[in-house]
């Protein structure tokens, strides 16, 4: 569960509000036309913030470390003019990683095959908030996982923490380039 100094965005639902989610809506645009998309935004801490970015590239290509520098350098410019954190803070750009968050909506159906841990702020009738297992993807807003104890659906809004577990099988698909890439659907227009 997030720390209560902490904050996530961009899903809703994964949101605890606040200044990250004001920082994510200033960097998305400029994030977007470089051609990055932002998974989360984390701000952590209270005598020296650190703020996380973490981001990839919307045409599916691999986050490279020169990829990070140039969004840190653009996140940095309107951060400095637009000043929406008091004083001194470190800045952290990267990229999601293999066993990474999953915060949007789009990365319950994208990683759909593969083990996840989710938790959610209601229980389940069993009492559970805490389930890991095998994402089916998703039935509407609902986030459905096989668990050694059956399916499982959780509402989207309800989830605090979501993410994907390291596993051979996911190591195996990033190798081989089986790992889902970004996929955006294609913007067709009629005649």
């Amino acid at each position: 569960m997030p720390e209560a100094s902490e904050t996530v965005a961009p899903a809703p639902a994964l949101s605890g509000g606040g200044k990250a989610v004001a920082i994510e809506r200033l960097i998305t645009p400029s994030a977007e036309a470089m051609g990055f998309e932002i998974v989360r935004v984390l701000l952590t801490g209270t005598q020296r913030p650190r703020l996380q970015i973490m981001a990839e590239r919307a045409d599916g290509g691999g986050m490279i470390v020169d990829d990070c520098a140039r969004l840190s350098r653009a996140v940095s410019a309107i951060l400095d003019v637009e000043d929406p954190i008091a004083g001194a803070y470190e800045l952290e750009v990267s990229s999601p990683g293999i066993d990474r968050p999953l915060t949007r909506l789009a990365d319950f159906a994208r990683f759909a095959g593969f083990d996840a841990k989710l938790e959610s702020m209601r229980a389940d009738t069993k009492g559970r908030r805490r389930w890991t297992g095998r994402l089916l993807g998703l039935d509407g807003e609902i986030v459905r996982l096989s668990t050694e104890d059956g399916e499982v659906a959780v509402p989207f809004t309800s989830l605090i923490k979501a993410k994907l577990v390291l596993t051979d099988e996911l190591i195996a698909a990033a190798q081989n380039g089986r790992y889902p890439a970004n996929q955006k659907p294609e913007n067709r227009e009629t005649e």
